[in-house]
Order: structure tokens, then C-alpha cells, then sequence
């Protein structure tokens, strides 16, 4: 997801239960060979822990050599810990799927971002409306803002400080990878219906926390993202599985030939989703590899 509990309640059904589920995970090609997993509120608890049952059963993907994604709202220094921690060697899906990276060779395989002047042409209608409103800007793996607000986290910027903190004129002048608008709820519910108005057409708009939205290209989905990661493996769409809980896993868990969403998701995922495995907090994530993958290679 990105990185925050839903604001969609939950809707009750049964934990690992089919929504339904295919009666073949492969959908009749075969075995999961490439899962794609969000962090926030999929494989993380809510506290932001990796569980050590979630570990042990991504290790044992990796050893029967299934490519294991994670594909996240972060950028990459805020996957890198989590990364490293699963001995992990495969492409990570950052940014919604604005960008691809080669954590293991320090490159960008894909990045698609908003222009400079589209994001300034934002970031000026937003301000106009809320001077103090927090412009959060992403460029690669870089963070740029005017100023920061203790009160208004991300979960990036609980462990990083801005590579560069600045008037916004001095950076606004290279394509955006993410653009972040914060302010408290009631003040940002009338930027973000007025941005939403003024520029549908041109960006996709994510919510995580309710002081938060991300603008992104308008072409920016998990979904696009993993595909194209699905292809570099050579791994066909019905031999992926994606597993998220949350608005912006809508598209990859839909892409994907058998989509997971989290018991405590969003209400439109579990809609969507084939299979609703159990909570994040209760270690969902390995319940359902170990089910729908490793008991099946």
C-alpha cells in the first residue's frame, strides 16, 4: 500500500478464504514463479516489523527459485533495510510503480515521471489555496522540500532526513518522480478535491493518510510496473501472483493471474481480489505462499 491504515473499514469475511479463488493458482499454466508483495499493511505488521514466520517463507520462495517483488509507495532507500534483510537479488517495484530498481547493481531499469512544469503548475494552484501547505517533492531516490512538518509523517520521512530543504524554484526544474502535498485533514480535503478537478486528466492521485496525497504521471500504476518486471524474468502473466491491501494495489492485484488482498484491506480490493488472505498482523503473507505457492511447486 502506501504506508497507512486504510480509510475504508474492512468488510467481514473469512481469513485465506476464496473470493473465489481459481481452482489452479497457475491459471492452468503452471506453478507461481514471480510474487509481488507490498510493505505497508501486507507484508509488514502494523507496527512496521517484519515477522519472522513472513521471512522464513519468502526464503523458501527464493530457494525454489521464485522471484519474490517487493512493490511499494516507498522510494528505494526507505525498502532498502527490508530488502537486504531477505537476501533479496530481484528488480523492486518504488513510487507506485513510477519507478524500477536494480538495488543489487545501484540502478533505475524504469522511471516514469511527471514533467517539471506540470508539477510546479501543481504545487502553485496548492499553495495558492494553502500557503503552509507541505510540497514534498521525489526525484529518483531524492527528497526535496521547502520546509518540514514533524506533525505530518510519511514513513520515509520517519528514518530520512530531505537531501535538500530549499525554495521549491531551485529543484522545480527536473522531472518529478513523486509529488507529496501534506497538511492537517481539514485543510487538505478541499486542495485535494480542487486538485483532483483541475488536473484529473493529467496524473494519477494515491491517498494514504488523510494529512497525505501523491501525484504521480498519469500512467503510473503497480499494475504497469510489474508487468514489465514480469517480462524481464520471462515469467507469463498467469504465473504471477500480487498480494496488497490498499488503494494503490488495485491494478497489479488485478493484473496479476492470481490477485491477493489483505483481510484488512480496502473494501474495493477484497472486491477485486481472487483469494483474501489473513491479516498483515497475523502473518498473512506467509499463510498464503505457503498454500498457494510452496506447497504447489
Amino acid at each position: 500500500m502506501s504506508n497507512d491504515t486504510p480509510n475504508n473499514p474492512p468488510t467481514p469475511s473469512t481469513p485465506g478464504s476464496p473470493n473465489p479463488a481459481p481452482p489452479d493458482p497457475g491459471g492452468g499454466a503452471g506453478p507461481i514463479k514471480l510474487v509481488a508483495i507490498d510493505l505497508d499493511g501486507t507484508l509488514l505488521r502494523s507496527n512496521k516489523h517484519l515477522s519472522t514466520a513472513n521471512a522464513k517463507a519468502i526464503a523458501q520462495a527464493t530457494n525454489q527459485g521464485i522471484h519474490i517483488i517487493l512493490a511499494s509507495a516507498r522510494p528505494p532507500r526507505s525498502v532498502r533495510d527490508i530488502y537486504h534483510h531477505l537476501a533479496l537479488d530481484t528488480l523492486q517495484v518504488n513510487y507506485n510503480g513510477a519507478l524500477v530498481h536494480d538495488m543489487p547493481r545501484g540502478k533505475h531499469v524504469f522511471h516514469q515521471p511527471m514533467s517539471a512544469t506540470l508539477a510546479k503548475k501543481i504545487v502553485n494552484f496548492a499553495r495558492k489555496m494553502d500557503p503552509n501547505v507541505v510540497i514534498s517533492i521525489e526525484v529518483l531516490d531524492k527528497w526535496y522540500t521547502d520546509h518540514v512538518d514533524d506533525k505530518l509523517p510519511t514513513e520515509t520521512s520517519k528514518h530520512f532526513n530531505p537531501d535538500f530543504v530549499g525554495p521549491l524554484s531551485a529543484f522545480l526544474t527536473v522531472p518529478v518522480t513523486k509529488l507529496m502535498l501534506l497538511a492537517p485533514p481539514e485543510k487538505l480535503r478541499p486542495i485535494h478535491q480542487a486538485v483532483r478537478t483541475k488536473f484529473a486528466k493529467d496524473i494519477a492521485i494515491l491517498i494514504s493518510d488523510d494529512y497525505l496525497i501523491q501525484l504521480v504521471h498519469k500512467q503510473v500504476d503497480k499494475a504497469n510496473a510489474l508487468k514489465l518486471v514480469a517480462e524481464k524474468y520471462n515469467v507469463p502473466r498467469q504465473q504471477v501472483m500480487a498480494i496488497g491491501d490498499a488503494d494503490n494495489d488495485l491494478g497489479m492485484v488485478q493484473w496479476a493471474g492470481l490477485g491477493v488482498a489483505m483481510e484488512n484491506g480496502w473494501h474495493q480490493l477484497k472486491k477485486i481480489a481472487d483469494i483474501i488472505a489473513p491479516p498483515n498482523d497475523d502473518d498473512g503473507v506467509a499463510k498464503i505462499l505457503k498454500k498457494y505457492v510452496l506447497d504447489r511447486q
